[in-house]
């Protein structure tokens, strides 16, 4: 099943006799909550699902946002209405990173039919209903492990002995700025793959064959074990939803530069080469 649904394609499920579940996971980094704007107008029947404390756990040593306590996980996702036989749909305001992050966890927890809204909110072209609606609760059971998890030490592995991709922006993969993290630079062996290059100039993902290219030119040949990290392990979930487009499988380092780069006894590369 294709991860990503369009917006013509979400109103006709939606009009249909088995709508699916669909989960709003507007998201700034750094900013306020964006539930106010979630009550002003959201797609029909969506529920408001908080990234920072119903997808990811307390900032700590796993990171600014490492994987979610698997009870409180699953106690919003069954509040929002989610069940294992019922479609999912994700969507977020913007370049759908936070989008990606619920995608990723409900397929790495088991659900077996989840899709990002490609273009997100604004690619919705429907009426918009404000309030919050009251959705029968669902029975979703979180079982982990369905998707490949690196640590710290696997990523480092991985960037020696297959690839691993950096998704953030390259300055801060070379060390230039590091505007959040206490330092800048990359995990050694590490390949810049900037997420923002999955995505048209819309925020619609490119077409399947351009991304399985741009993969193939960064070394995902078929050949190799791929893994993606980030700055907290949220963008990186959207280039791992972008290589399944693309039909490479990958392993997600949730913890990324986060935690990496607040452990002072890991090594850190800087510059535009992997090292």
């Amino acid at each position: 099943m294709n991860a990503i649904i369009s917006a013509a394609e979400l109103a006709n499920a939606l009009a249909g006799p088995k709508p699916p579940v669909v989960l709003d996971i507007r998201y700034q980094l750094g900013g306020p909550n964006l539930r106010p704007a979630y009550e002003e107008g959201h797609i029909p029947g969506a529920a408001f699902v908080d990234l920072d404390s119903e997808l990811a756990a307390p900032a700590g040593a796993g990171g600014r946002h490492p994987l979610p306590d698997m009870e409180v996980f699953g106690t919003a996702m069954r509040a929002a209405g989610v069940s294992a036989d019922r479609d999912v749909i994700t969507y977020d305001g913007g370049l759908g990173w936070a989008a990606a992050r619920a995608w990723w966890l409900l397929r790495w927890t088991g659900h077996p039919s989840v899709r990002v809204l490609d273009g997100g909110l604004a690619a919705w072209d429907g009426p918009l209903e404000a309030g919050v609606p009251s959705p029968v609760a669902g029975t979703f059971l979180p079982s982990p492990g369905a998707l490949p998890l690196l640590d710290a030490d696997g990523a480092a592995a991985l960037a020696r002995t297959g690839l691993l991709l950096d998704a953030r922006a390259a300055e801060r993969y070379r060390g230039d700025v590091e505007p959040i993290d206490r330092i800048g630079g990359h995990i050694p062996g590490a390949v810049s793959a900037p997420t923002t290059e999955n995505v048209t100039e819309s925020g619609h993902f490119r077409p399947a064959a351009e991304l399985a290219e741009r993969f193939k030119s960064l070394g995902a040949t078929g050949t190799c074990e791929v893994g993606v990290y980030c700055g907290s392990g949220v963008s990186a979930a959207h280039e791992i939803l972008a290589l399944e487009l693309a039909g490479i499988p990958a392993a997600l380092y949730a913890g990324s530069w986060s935690q990496w780069s607040e452990d002072g006894s890991r090594p850190v590369a800087t510059g535009p080469d992997p090292q």
